[in-house]
């Protein structure tokens, strides 16, 4: 699935226009890639988490020529799936099950501070339309 196709499933499924569906998406993408940035931790309940892992300098390898090269310490992104999902695609690789492979069952994002009134600040598009959508789960 690419990041259009993902819009495409959003403005169809919940009736948004493409643009409306694509800055939502935007939007999520932005906010997570702003927290991984400052380090922090993303988990998405049935789905997975999102971590920044640091990796100190080494000396690797160039494969053309064998000579050593010193490379940087560097911070990347890693991903670990979620038991629900992991369960999931492994029961989906047996049968043939939806296409999507999550069914019926959404993965829940998980907040580390509950809110109890409407929020103010970064993420205002995604928690605007979570608080509008009365489908959209409030944890």
């Amino acid at each position: 699935m690419t990041k259009a196709d993902l819009i495409a499933v959003i403005a169809d499924k919940l009736k948004f226009p493409w643009a409306r569906a694509e800055l939502l998406v935007e939007e999520i993408f932005s906010s997570m890639a702003d927290s991984l940035m400052r380090g922090e931790k993303i988990e998405i309940r049935g789905f997975g988490s999102f971590t920044v892992r640091q990796y100190r300098a080494y000396d690797g390898r160039n494969p053309r020529t064998g000579a050593t090269v010193p490379v940087k310490p560097k911070r990347l992104a890693f991903f670990k799936v979620g038991k629900e999902l992991r369960e999931r695609v492994n029961d989906g690789r047996r049968s043939t099950g939806s296409q999507t492979g999550m069914g019926s069952q959404v993965p829940r994002v998980w907040w580390h501070q509950p809110f109890t009134q409407k929020p103010e600040h970064s993420l205002s598009l995604v928690h605007e339309f979570c608080w509008q959508n009365p489908l959209a789960p409030h944890e």
